[in-house]
């Protein structure tokens, strides 16, 4: 929220960063004009440009308030020992971004083209990436030689978890984690 102001301003601030949001999600945001995104938020153009001097600024503050990577230390991660697809389970339920479906969609859509967004999920991938890595150590503890098997089980199930949503919209089907995490865990001989 902006700091500069009372609740008028912060409530236009707030109508932009929505508008954008629902405008950026539904059409892109390179088809998504101010013009266009005053008009949602129902505030004139230059008022856009008052909090946000440019179109970017937008796509930047939407990414940076609005879609936030939850990070735990190793301790943290919730292992069942000798139970791989349980523990992958338990952190599907536990993926740690933060984010609207319509925040998601814009992070997955422009992050071939805008270094911040790419730099967010950049950081999910990893942040899921080295839970899912360190669960599967602990909960087959005895796989620790095999470290090549454990980072693809790791990379495979952080590909699902996070893109399981871009994956359901583009073939209509929905992936179960759950699902996902069994097969994996039979991979891996478990």
């Amino acid at each position: 929220m902006s700091a500069s102001g009372g609740t008028g301003t912060a409530d236009s601030r707030t109508r932009i960063l929505d508008a954008a949001e629902a405008l950026f999600a539904d059409r892109g945001y390179e088809a998504s004009s101010t013009a266009r995104i005053a008009g949602h938020a129902q505030v004139p153009k230059g008022l856009v440009f008052h909090y946000f001097p440019q179109k970017i600024d937008v796509l930047v503050a939407l990414v940076d308030e609005r879609t936030f990577v939850e990070e735990l230390p190793d301790g943290a991660v919730e292992a069942l020992p000798g139970d791989p697809a349980g523990t992958l389970s338990r952190l599907a339920r536990r993926l740690p971004l933060h984010a609207s479906p319509a925040m998601r969609r814009i992070l997955f859509r422009e992050a071939d083209t805008h270094r911040s967004v790419r730099e967010r999920l950049g950081r999910l991938n990893g942040e899921v990436f080295r839970r899912a890595r360190h669960a599967l150590e602990l909960a087959l503890p005895g796989a620790r030689g095999d470290q090549a098997r454990l980072e693809v089980a790791a990379a495979t199930f952080t590909a699902v978890l996070i893109y399981q949503e871009n994956l359901a919209s583009l073939t209509g089907q929905h992936m179960d984690p759950d699902a996902v995490a069994d097969l994996i865990a039979r991979a891996l001989g478990a």
